[in-house]
């Protein structure tokens, strides 16, 4: 259901990535909704050149560098890296052509970085705003490293792949705040003007109080892994799992986490910062996937104050029923929006979007170097680290097969991501979860 974010550059995938991790730990203090920064930092005129590195050159890295490209004539792309050359290589080709961004496209062979350790070189190379397009498990050591360096920042969603991970990137999103740094989230609908315009509605009391929100994601599979069969002599367990990362858990998070997040934002977003009380779920896999570990089906029954519930209903099995929506139920009526449509309201009041069209994608970026430029930054983190929570307490009560709270969740010691992870180390693959069995960390 994804469509391009980039209409310049080649129709890839939305995600391809790489990288390394680290967590921190936070306590549960940052319980509270995000709103922008307060403070502003010092404003770019429109005439500053603002340089960009990007961060996973993959689909979604490309488009990303491609819409930052695309804001003003004053930002350029200096710096790339990512673990895999041929990707690089391919996306600053793309890039640079001349019916692309041509000379905006400022990146020599020596700020072309390939490595587990590229993303620290591009954060060290002098740019101004790094895009974070990796495979999702790396964004918190990448964004900690981006915030400490005081680099503005495009973190693509989700923003974790367990809980460790999302206490580092709440903290990474509070010292954002207290440098003035702009921080900006990759939950693209939040900047999609047909959807901003209908939940400002729900918000304003149209459908009058929500009492159940029915969300789903049900597609094909995204990326299956390959026989092991197609492993190569001499690629190494972390090469094979970073060319196939869309399988593993620990750097995906699993379908549900890395691409239903989407819809499960849109929840957040519904209930206005109202966070889940807890979650049970239900899920498992039901064609092989050799040898990698998600669920190809789940579907999450959370639980808020007042006895409001949100379902979620997320499958990636080919020749399947597709469906990609939102239904609101309320009180006073239901907002519906079905697919890539317009959105509705029906019941007290009809209303239905007819304002202007846009590109969510770009906006996401027209907002991100408007803010950099005013000096008014915005910091989306608080909100999008709940989001990802919010994911991943789903998948903990769907492979554990418990219930599973927002402080369980929030709290979990469950570290997916390697520590010191080097090229030719052994990293075995975590065998399939078990509801039941497996056991809640």
């Amino acid at each position: 259901m994804e469509k391009s974010k980039s209409q310049s550059v080649v129709n890839s995938s939305r995600r391809q990535f790489l990288k390394t991790s680290s967590v921190a730990a936070l306590g549960s203090a940052f319980a509270s909704p995000l709103a922008l920064a307060g403070q502003a930092s010092a404003a770019r005129s429109p005439g500053d050149a603002l340089k960009i590195g990007l961060i996973g050159c993959g689909g979604r890295g490309s488009g990303a560098a491609a819409q930052a490209l695309s804001t003003s004539e004053g930002v350029v792309l200096t710096a790339m890296g990512d673990v895999f050359e041929d990707r690089l290589q391919s996306s600053r080709k793309s890039l640079a052509a001349e019916k692309q961004f041509g000379s905006r496209v400022k990146v020599p062979d020596n700020a072309c970085f390939v490595g587990l350790d590229a993303y620290q070189k591009v954060i060290d190379s002098g740019v101004d705003v790094v895009l974070l397009a990796t495979p999702p498990g790396f964004r918190p050591q990448h964004l900690k490293a981006a915030v400490e360096a005081g680099k503005h920042i495009f973190c693509e969603k989700p923003v974790a792949t367990d809980a460790p991970g999302v206490r580092s990137v709440l903290e990474s999103a509070a010292k954002a705040k207290e440098k003035n740094l702009c921080l900006m989230s990759g939950y693209c609908w939040r900047r999609h003007p047909s959807r901003r315009a209908f939940y400002e509605q729900v918000h304003q009391g149209a459908i009058g109080s929500i009492r159940a929100i029915y969300a789903t994601y049900l597609t094909g599979p995204v990326k299956p892994m390959p026989p092991a069969s197609r492993r190569a002599p001499g690629v190494t367990d972390v090469e094979w799992q970073l060319r196939n990362w869309y399988n593993f858990t620990w750097l995906s998070g699993d379908g549900l986490v890395e691409q239903a997040c989407h819809s499960i934002d849109k929840i957040a977003w519904a209930m206005n910062g109202v966070l889940p009380l807890k979650a049970v779920a239900t899920g498992g896999r039901q064609f092989p996937n050799g040898e990698g570990d998600i669920f190809d089906h789940i579907d999450v029954f959370y639980e808020f104050p007042d006895g409001v519930r949100a379902f979620m209903a997320q499958r990636q099995i080919s020749n399947c029923y597709s469906d990609n929506s939102d239904y609101l139920m309320g009180s006073e009526g239901v907002g519906t929006i079905k697919n890539w449509s317009d959105p509705i309201i029906t019941g007290k009041e009809s209303w239905h979007y007819s304002g202007p069209k846009a590109d969510m994608y770009q906006v996401e970026h027209d907002e991100l170097f408007a803010s950099i430029r005013s000096g008014k930054p915005i910091n989306d983190g608080i909100w999008m680290a709940h989001s990802t929570l919010m994911a991943l307490m789903g998948r903990m009560a769907a492979y554990t097969g418990k219930e599973v709270s927002w402080t369980e969740a929030l709290n979990s010691e469950e570290k997916l991501v390697p520590d010191n992870l080097t090229w030719d180390m052994k990293l075995p693959i975590k065998p399939m979860a078990m509801p039941g069995q497996t056991k809640f960390v």
